[in-house]
């Protein structure tokens, strides 16, 4: 049966024999093709080479874009886009399995372009380059303005011919670069490199005319925004048609919707500031002369105030002479008034002596040590008649006085209890006798 079957099939193939000729017949059938789908798992190893899946609501396919290719987009692959990429079809014969390799991809519904405007807006706009804080005011008459663009376009003729008309004397410095293609990205980037280098340019514009959103690319660029939010001299955004958006718009400090408009909002128009400057100077004049009427004004009547010096003189050394007399008298009554009060200070000072206290108190004090000597003397007299009584009567009292008459004390051995009568010890009983001089051990042997 399997000789059979070998036979109806022809050849027996090795696994790489026929990955091998479905690689072929693969990459020969779908050389080049049309895939769109929705990215899942996107992942960028160190290589730099995109990897990631294109699936539907049936199926998925792996698909690889290589660094060469994806350095050429304008915008970031991120999981959940829907694409539309040109690839064609490859094997890969270690593992028996096939993938899309891409060599051009794009956002479905939307230009590549204004994906990656959009992005690059979201981005900047997240780390604050559009913020309000960062705008820095545009001077109100320059000194030197500075002009970024193309020098052969007619955008510069337009913003020339409006300066001149506005403000004829301000000086220009025309920088020429290319406002798209490549290299207008570095040019600019580099322009404005210079510009920020010099210390005499007070605004810059940026300029060129309307186009599509290709030729727009350079102002749509992170290397031009990032210039121009860093530039140290305020910047004026004048990019195409009054609708044309771009991000070196946001990230100027002043957007003008025209190069033409840019012009008109940079410079005032010098005319009117000499309208205005005769009008204040004809008002600074009639207020400077209507100040110097009021002054005139005022000096004649504090002239007709003033008194004549010589009689004010003489009123004032009237004035002194009456002041000094008042103060002598003044500096008199004081000092007999201070002499009296001296005197007085010193009659009580002298009867209030110390000295007179020290002898006063000298006789006090021996006439009390001769009171307290004589109460000692009395009180020892009477506490040693007061000892000899106590002691007569403590001598009287003492049992050693009564055993000198003659006279003993009993105990019992036993208990040294004193025995009072007969009736109280015992035959046989020992007894201690103490007399006035030694002691006796005694037996007793009969009651009487």
């Amino acid at each position: 049966m399997n000789k059979r079957n070998h036979e109806t099939h022809g050849q027996i193939l090795t696994v790489s024999r026929l990955t091998t000729d479905i690689k072929n017949l693969l990459e020969d059938k779908f050389s080049f093709l049309w895939v769109t789908g929705e990215i899942s798992n996107f992942r960028t190893p160190v290589s730099g080479h995109f990897y990631f899946n294109l699936k539907d609501e049936s199926a998925q396919i792996n698909a690889v874009m290589f660094r060469g290719q994806n350095r050429m987009l304008k915008f970031s692959p991120e999981d959940g886009m829907t694409v539309t990429g040109l690839g064609r079809i490859s094997v890969y014969e270690p593992r028996g399995t096939y993938q899309l390799i891409l060599e051009y991809l794009e956002p479905k519904g939307v230009g590549a372009l204004q994906a990656a405007f959009e992005q690059l807006k979201a981005k900047l706009a997240a780390e604050g380059l559009f913020d309000d804080r960062h705008k820095r005011p545009i001077p109100y008459l320059p000194r030197k303005i500075a002009i970024v663009t193309s020098p052969t376009g007619a955008v510069v003729h337009d913003i020339l011919n409006i300066l001149n008309r506005r403000f004829s004397t301000i000086p220009i410095v025309i920088f020429p670069v290319k406002v798209q293609g490549q290299g207008a990205e570095n040019q600019i980037e580099n322009t404005f490199s210079d510009i920020n280098r010099r210390s005499d340019i007070d605004v810059v514009i940026i300029a060129r005319g309307g186009g599509s959103l290709e030729d727009l690319q350079a102002f749509n660029s992170e290397r031009v925004a990032r210039a121009l939010f860093g530039s140290k001299i305020p910047v004026i955004s004048a990019i195409g048609h009054e609708t044309d958006y771009t991000i070196s718009d946001f990230t100027a400090d002043l957007r003008a919707p025209t190069p033409s408009a840019a012009a008109e909002l940079i410079v005032p128009l010098k005319d009117e500031l000499n309208r205005k400057h005769m009008a204040l100077f004809l008002d600074l004049k009639s207020n400077f002369y209507r100040f110097i009427r009021d002054m005139r004004t005022r000096l004649d009547g504090t002239s007709k105030r003033l008194v004549d010096p010589r009689k004010r003189l003489t009123d004032l050394r009237f004035r002194t002479d009456e002041k000094n007399d008042r103060m002598v008298r003044a500096v008199k009554h004081l000092i007999h008034s201070n002499q009296n009060r001296a005197d007085a200070y010193l009659k009580r000072l002298t009867s209030a002596n110390p000295q007179h206290t020290i002898d006063n108190n000298k006789l006090k004090l021996k006439d009390t040590i001769n009171k307290l000597a004589f109460i000692i003397e009395k009180t020892y007299s009477n506490k040693e008649s007061e000892y000899r009584r106590l002691k007569g009567k403590l001598d009287a009292l003492n049992p050693h006085a009564v055993l000198d008459r003659g006279y003993s004390i009993t105990q019992r051995v036993s208990d040294k209890s004193i025995v009072y009568g007969s009736e109280t010890i015992c035959l046989g009983e020992k007894i201690k006798v103490t007399l006035s001089k030694g002691t006796l051990i005694s037996r007793v042997e009969r009651k009487i």
